[in-house]
């Protein structure tokens, strides 16, 4: 069985309701730990429960962290031709 660990959590809300976290993770079985980066996308329920609907996990790895982090930004600033 894996057991999710939460290193370090960030989050930011938008719109109605709903939240963006990014955090680093650990995923531990028997024999293995291995650590990523997470973001997920959710919404806060009826009694302010946090609720996750959609994920993506990241390897520790700079080259693909720096890659993802600069690409967001590239893209998010883009003109339409």
């Amino acid at each position: 069985m894996v057991n999710f660990e939460t290193i370090k959590a960030e989050e930011i809300p938008f719109g109605n309701n709903n939240f963006l976290e990014v955090a680093k993770k650990r995923a531990v079985d028997n024999e293995r730990t291995n650590e990523f980066v997470s973001i997920s996308r959710g919404f806060y329920g009826f009694n302010g429960e946090k609720r996750f609907k959609k994920s993506v996990t990241l390897p520790l790895n700079d080259e693909v962290i720096n890659f993802v982090a600069t690409k967001i930004k590239e893209v998010a600033s883009a003109q339409i031709q």
